[in-house]
């Protein structure tokens, strides 16, 4: 059985992995020419994705490249003196398994794992899908598959294909977030640094291996942006508007913006979709059921995603008419709660008050001064979601065989 997966970032490689574990032929095909190797942006694993990492035989090379952030400066606007924070007692507060990576670094260990049993078609993509598999592309010459599989993100074009247009399925949720590379900046020493006032929160982090820093923005809006995701200009030109006079330091990485080796902005939008899935096509990860960038445990969701949509083919034997209802079933649960989480960790991240900028530090500093079991418990006490992600019940789906082949 043929399956064609568009996207090469983390739930279509972890898809990949795990189809060709339960026997299927995979091809993935990717709009970039390669792997990106910019470093991505900070994701996190909670305790279901990393058990699945470690099922895969993975987890040790992802914890080789964990960021290692492990403590936190808050300056609040407009005070002078910071607070210090804890960040290893606060992940621990909110998942007992939690490992923090970039994004590129992950997409990469992913993607080996599986490589040498995958086609993989890099610096193409789908341009048409028929109902009976038919597939045709940019560049490559038309092909049929059984089934195929949005794996492509927020603005995936398999969705915009066979579903329609995003905005019949986008939620704004009253924020937008930036992402841009700092290179050359040392001496973090696992220290993230934010500044937050309200409405707007901005903190530089690093990475163990990098020789380069991220800064990520976050702000309040009342609508989405009226500029296309690509308008880079008109994206920066925004960061400038909501950030100008935070801070000096916060000056300091706004000017960095025009010189930046990578640069990723959006809005952060949910995906409501009444189902994912349509005759021999679904999506999986943001593609179907992005809970909000940057605040909703996307990674997390799309790899437990892509391993519960693996497992529910091979259970079904192949046929997408019981497997795709069930995987729909299987995750609808997390779905729905990873987009609370979203809608929470936005409200808390970005303040909407002074009260609220206090509350985010003073709450921070002090659930990393409780030892582990009163900051655990003051944290479920401060919000309903904060181990939802751990609480994700996933069945367990044993490889029919150890190897495959295309």
């Amino acid at each position: 059985m043929r399956i064609l997966i568009s996207g090469a970032s983390v739930a279509g490689p972890v898809l990949a992995y795990w189809l060709v574990r339960h026997g299927f032929s995979v091809t993935v095909v990717e709009r970039a020419p390669a792997l990106r190797k910019t470093g991505g942006h900070a994701v996190d694993l909670f305790r279901p994705a990393v058990d699945i990492s470690e099922k895969m035989g993975v987890l040790a090379r992802i914890e080789e490249r964990a960021t290692g952030t492990s403590r936190m400066s808050v300056h609040r606007e407009g005070s002078r003196r910071p607070v210090r924070a804890d960040l290893g007692k606060i992940f621990s507060a909110t998942s007992a398994r939690h490992v923090e990576i970039m994004r590129d670094d992950l997409s990469e260990i992913c993607h080996d794992a599986a490589r040498d049993d995958v086609e993989y078609l890099f610096g193409d993509s789908i341009t048409s899908i028929s109902a009976g598999g038919e597939v045709r592309f940019e560049n490559a010459a038309p092909r049929r598959f059984d089934l195929v599989v949005g794996a492509d993100g927020l603005h995936s074009n398999v969705r915009r294909l066979v579903f329609g247009e995003e905005s019949a399925f986008s939620t704004f949720i009253g924020a937008h977030f930036g992402v841009l590379t700092l290179p050359g900046v040392s001496g973090l020493d696992g220290e993230l640094r934010i500044h937050v006032g309200v409405g707007r929160t901005a903190g530089m982090y690093g990475a163990r291996h990098l020789g380069d820093a991220r800064v990520l923005f976050l702000f309040r809006g009342e609508r989405p942006l009226d500029c296309h995701h690509r308008d880079v200009p008109r994206q920066k030109e925004l960061l400038r508007e909501a950030f100008r006079g935070m801070h000096p330091e916060v000056e300091r990485w706004l000017d960095a913006l025009d010189g930046t080796p990578a640069f990723y902005f959006d809005s952060i939008t949910q995906l409501h979709m009444d189902t994912w899935s349509r005759g021999r096509v679904t999506l999986v990860g943001d593609a179907g059921y992005c809970p909000g960038p940057a605040v909703g445990g996307s990674t997390s969701l799309a790899v437990v995603g892509a391993y519960v949509l693996a497992g529910e083919l091979a259970r079904a034997g192949g046929d997408h008419e019981r497997a795709f209802p069930a995987y729909e079933r299987a995750m609808a649960e997390h779905v729905r709660g990873s987009r609370a989480v979203a809608v929470s960790a936005a409200r808390t991240l970005i303040p909407a008050s002074r009260l609220g900028v206090w509350g985010l530090a003073q709450g921070a500093r002090l659930i990393s001064a409780l030892p582990a079991g009163p900051s655990r418990a003051l944290t479920r006490l401060a919000s309903k979601t904060a181990r939802l992600h751990d609480s994700m019940v996933v069945d367990d789906y044993p490889p029919r065989r150890q190897g495959a082949s295309t």
